[in-house]
């Protein structure tokens, strides 16, 4: 398994249904367990209850396999036999899964738990009921499969920089370098390498575009935007909400951006800010390199955590004690980072692409704020309410984070750097609220213009990139803006996921606000909500964290206003 720690991991329930020993890539031994569960006698409640914790038994256990296979192909996407593993999870057991799932949900409905406590379970098992398609279950399926070959491609791009084969994530460093022609060469060498696989990633969009957009129509909706807000159980906003947070940013955040876009180019003495000069410190001050080794980087996050809450520390040495880890960049590993809960285990797993950069810090708080998340409710047995907590508040939970600890970056940093790196933070938080901002209206765009020609698709990017993009020159570059979201991932393996970031991290702001407030409060509260998962609606959630479920320009303003406080600009 490629040195990955998995056949370590052990339940953390001992298994009461589920047999010991079980191959999970044959379909033989697994239809037995939905065949019991589809013909056990269901008599009174207590029946139910043990019925659906047997149901999240199997389904824990399933979904950690599938977890597992998927770890193990991103962190060796050159691996065959780990390609091989996942696909064959992907083509012949989840397609089985899926029918046999919706007909156990069929019977929950029938004979639902009515207390409160499954008000949110019954919710999201009523749309399971009502989206789900037989015909759709092929189409999803070669869903999965173009979406890794996305990774695929992506992953394996490389090019010559100075003598040497580097990754695209290896190169992002030069992008911090005060030497602005290294800056330039290193930016047109990528965006060279970027731009001539721009076909094929026309290509794999737009066959991923046609299978979406038959799902939805499968399904009963007009297009797939209209499907996929119900699919990704958006019950508490709509898709007008949405635009009225692109609205808010152009409003309250593209000043803002605007305002450091100008300091930064005054700074940097140039008459007009470039691509290739967004990234290095305008002072020209020697790019920040908070770690020379991924030990270091994890060293650093124990001793953060550690004083972010003794309780949070426990947890990530839990992590490294058993190996579930996967920080360096390497040739052949996917890009990108995640974290993913093995949910049987209920342990979760952190994948990234360090290169020694302080966005790699920021990245490892990110994900560990997913992992704590993921410990806080390893207590919860039924798997609806463990693993399947809103995404909108699931990053409250990392960004969050990635603010509480980025006050004890002085682990890697002199004082003088540490605040360097956190204003470098709070400016690219301005920065990637316009950049949500772009991609989910960029998606929007997709899917209510689903017979578009890639021409038009790059049309509207740049007219949205002209909206948010803010005060840049792309004069002699236009094809590398009009492709740039080639890059954003999510387009191609997460439709629709993108705005959930936005929203979080307005949520993420208001608990950081609340810590300098008052820290103990807003951490104590942090961690409750952490441990509710997902069995509340995505306000209460909000609510138990300290924060408010808007996002429009009343909840954004309050919030520019204390970052350009904080940064000491001029109102």
């Amino acid at each position: 398994m490629n040195n990955l720690p998995f056949e370590k991991l052990t339940p953390y329930r001992l298994r009461t249904f589920v047999p010991a020993t079980i191959n999970w890539g044959d379909w033989s031994q697994i239809a037995p367990l939905f065949d019991a569960l589809d013909q056990r006698v269901l008599a009174n409640d207590a029946d139910r209850e043990q019925w659906l914790r047997d149901w999240s038994e199997l389904s824990a256990a399933l979904d950690e396999e599938s977890s597992r296979r998927y770890i193990t192909m991103t962190c060796h996407t050159d691996d065959a036999a780990a390609e091989k593993a996942y696909l064959q999870f992907v083509e012949f057991i989840e397609p089985q899964l899926k029918p046999r799932q919706f007909a156990l949900s069929q019977r929950y409905v029938a004979q639902p738990l009515t207390t409160p406590r499954y008000e949110v379970f019954n919710r999201d098992i009523a749309v399971t009921i009502k989206l789900y398609r037989s015909e759709n279950v092929p189409i999803e399926t070669e869903e999965s499969k173009l979406g890794q070959q996305y990774q695929k491609l992506a992953g394996s791009l490389t090019v010559q920089f100075r003598g040497e084969e580097k990754t695209l994530t290896q190169m992002s460093r030069n992008l911090e370098e005060p030497d602005r022609a290294l800056r330039q060469e290193a930016w047109e060498l990528v965006t060279r390498r970027w731009l001539q696989e721009r076909e094929n990633f026309d290509a794999q969009f737009d066959q991923l575009r046609q299978l979406r957009c038959q799902i939805a129509h499968n399904a009963g909706f007009d297009d797939y935007l209209a499907y996929i807000f119900r699919a990704r159980r958006r019950f508490d906003y709509t898709a007008t909400d949405c635009r009225q947070f692109h609205d808010a940013v152009e409003s309250e955040v593209m000043p803002l951006l605007r305002q450091l876009q100008a300091n930064r180019r005054r700074q940097l003495n140039l008459p007009a800010l470039r691509p290739w000069d967004l990234v290095v410190d305008p002072l020209n001050q020697p790019p920040l390199r908070p770690f020379s080794t991924v030990e270091q980087l994890s060293t650093g996050a124990q001793e953060i955590f550690q004083r972010v809450h003794p309780d949070l520390g426990v947890d990530y040495r839990l992590m490294r004690e058993q190996q579930l880890l996967d920080l360096e960049n390497r040739k052949g590993k996917a890009p990108g980072g995640y974290q993913c809960t093995l949910n049987e285990a209920r342990v979760p797993f952190i994948f990234m692409n360090a290169v020694g950069v302080q966005r790699d810090v920021e990245t490892l708080l990110h994900e560990g704020g997913h992992a704590f998340h993921a410990l806080a409710r390893r207590e919860e047995d039924l798997l609806a309410y463990r693993d399947g907590v809103p995404i909108e508040f699931a990053e409250v939970a990392s960004m969050s984070m990635e603010l509480l600890g980025g006050e004890h970056l002085d682990v890697f940093y002199n004082p003088e750097d540490a605040n360097r790196a956190r204003r470098t933070h709070l400016e690219q938080i301005v920065t990637i609220l316009a950049w949500i901002a772009t991609v989910d209206a960029f998606q929007h765009w997709l899917y209510t213009h689903p017979n578009h020609a890639p021409t038009e698709r790059a049309a509207a990017w740049v007219n949205l990139r002209k909206r948010f993009g803010g005060d840049v020159d792309w004069t002699g570059y236009e094809d590398a803006r009009a492709n740039l979201w080639h890059r954003q991932l999510h387009i191609f393996l997460h439709p629709l996921y993108y705005i959930e970031y936005g929203i979080a991290q307005l949520g993420a702001l208001q608990i950081w606000a609340n810590s300098r407030r008052e820290k103990s409060g807003a951490l104590a509260a942090y961690r409750r909500a952490l441990a509710l998962g997902g069995s509340r609606p995505l306000p209460e959630l909000f609510a138990a964290a300290g924060c408010r479920f808007d996002f429009s320009a009343a909840t954004l303003r309050p919030l520019m206003t204390m970052i350009r406080q904080i940064l000491e600009l001029p109102a």
